[in-house]
């Protein structure tokens, strides 16, 4: 959820930023980013919201001439999202129930 509550801060930052300076290609960005921060900050399609992240932050990093940590920070924070799943406390837990990956020790057969 801390994860999911980071990213979200971010893209809300970011987004709210661009909406100050309204231009037309910065207003499809910033909306996706409002768009996928309300999804992951519930938790809901965190997988596929994980993904869209990703590929915005990655438009991002293309588009614009400025600092590239940020951008790259993101992406990669949404790509471990999409990987590691929503967490306990989301809705697509309450929906699809909660997966959870045991390793098991080989010699003990």
């Amino acid at each position: 959820m801390l994860l999911r509550l980071t990213l979200t801060a971010g893209l809300f930052a970011d987004a709210i930023a661009r909406l100050h300076e309204p231009t037309g290609w910065q207003m499809l960005p910033a909306a996706g980013e409002i768009l996928m921060g309300a999804l992951l900050a519930v938790g809901v399609w965190t997988p596929i919201a994980g993904v869209v992240v990703c590929l915005l932050q990655l438009d991002l990093l293309l588009m614009t001439a400025g600092t590239i940590e940020l951008p790259l920070h993101r992406g990669a924070v949404g790509i471990c999202l999409a990987l590691l799943g929503p967490g306990a406390w989301s809705i697509d837990a309450r929906l699809f129930g909660r997966r959870r990956v045991e390793i098991k020790n080989l010699r003990d057969g």
